[in-house]
């Protein structure tokens, strides 16, 4: 059991039945009264982020969240494939599971998997992918000097804004969390 006075950013928990990572905590001495503990809270299912306050010495237990290295198969209608490497057993998620967290990710690209209890509720892509330009305008000599960005088609379908001189063919290095474009490879 992991008391709220021992909450630290990152630390997953069970509350009232419902799976939810600490973001932001405060430990709060106000001058009168009882300390106690201002955190938000983001639902690991859902996503959705609440603020909640707790007295120190409230308990809660630890949730164990597994995370599975999977190779990304391919997609079939709204489902997704994915294989684990180790035994070779298949599983199909739907596309509600999975969001758009594919959207930078080529098939046969290894992903982790998050699941809670059994019941997958995530998929972490890679933090960086290659992927190469298939669509987007040319750039124009002179727009430089503001530094100008311009949107790209990449392989996979996802849209990226990038700069004037990129252009089709290039591969180029996104950061899957914000979805930027960080270079030419």
């Amino acid at each position: 059991m992991i008391s709220a006075g021992d909450f630290r950013n990152g630390i997953t928990v069970e509350i009232e039945g419902n799976v939810f990572q600490i973001v932001e905590f405060q430990h709060v001495k106000p001058g009168k009264g009882a300390a106690f503990v201002r955190t938000k809270l983001k639902n690991i299912k859902n996503g959705g982020v609440v603020e909640k306050t707790f007295r120190p010495t409230e308990k809660f237990p630890p949730a164990r969240i597994d995370r599975k290295d999977m190779q990304y198969l391919y997609a079939d209608g709204d489902m997704f494939n994915f294989m684990d490497t180790e035994n070779y057993e298949q599983i199909a998620l739907n596309a509600d599971e999975v969001g758009d967290a594919l959207k930078f990710v080529k098939e046969n690209e290894m992903v982790k998997v998050c699941s809670h209890n059994g019941s997958v509720f995530a998929i972490e892509p890679p933090l960086f992918v290659e992927l190469e330009v298939t669509e987007t305008e040319p750039g124009f000599k002179g727009d430089t000097a503001t530094g100008a960005n311009k949107p790209a088609t990449v392989e996979t379908g996802a849209t990226v804004n990038v700069p004037l001189f990129v252009e089709i063919g290039d591969k180029i290095k996104i950061d899957t969390r914000t979805g930027e474009y960080l270079s030419r490879v």
